[in-house]
């Protein structure tokens, strides 16, 4: 049995984290998010099809390239960021799988079944992004994960010619804890769960 993490890493990961739209201007080093990336892609996914690809928009070049791409409501929190992961999963996963799944035949489970793929590769990928979150937090770093951009935009500049399609945003730094608000009420267990 694994002891419990201590308190303050569950504060840090879950209790005090929350989601940032404004951010210092510290810079977030390409060999932090290699280390996350590493922490990342320890999480398990079904037979370790491990879909999730990541773009991490850090110039302003590509800055400017994700901007049109952005709801207005987006795009100042996003331009300030230092960093903006964009989470895609690759709907040929399945191509990598001789190597991460050696011991069966898993890419004869999803290369005839569209459907199956497709389905695999947005709840895997989901999955390993909200890992990363809980990564970077863990390593230190605020985020700001978020919907609102045009996704069919983003896949055309960022994932043209791919099997990737992108999934959802994620704002990266070192937030300005006096502009966060309020935290949002959350439902309470038995608004949300039931054991039977």
């Amino acid at each position: 049995m694994t002891d419990p993490i201590v308190l303050e890493s569950i504060d840090q990961l879950f209790l005090n984290a929350r989601t940032h739209s404004f951010w210092q201007s510290t810079e977030v080093s390409d060999e932090l998010l290699i280390k996350i990336y590493n922490l990342t892609k320890m999480g398990p996914t079904s037979a370790n099809c491990s879909p999730l690809r990541i773009v991490f928009v850090k110039s302003k070049s590509a800055k400017e390239q994700l901007k049109p791409c952005l709801l207005e409501a987006n795009i100042e929190k996003t331009m300030m960021a230092p960093v903006t992961a964009i989470f895609g999963h690759d709907l040929e996963f399945y191509e990598k799988l001789p190597q991460l799944f050696p011991h069966a035949d898993a890419r004869s489970w999803f290369n005839t079944n569209e459907n199956l793929a497709r389905t695999t590769a947005f709840r895997n990928g989901t999955l390993q992004a909200a890992y990363f979150i809980m990564a970077a937090r863990a390593l230190g770093l605020d985020c700001g994960p978020m919907s609102g951009f045009d996704n069919q935009k983003v896949d055309e500049i960022f994932f043209n010619n791919t099997s990737i399609q992108s999934n959802f945003l994620c704002n990266l730094g070192y937030g300005v804890k006096e502009k966060l608000f309020p935290r949002s009420p959350r439902l309470d267990f038995k608004e949300a769960c039931q054991i039977i």
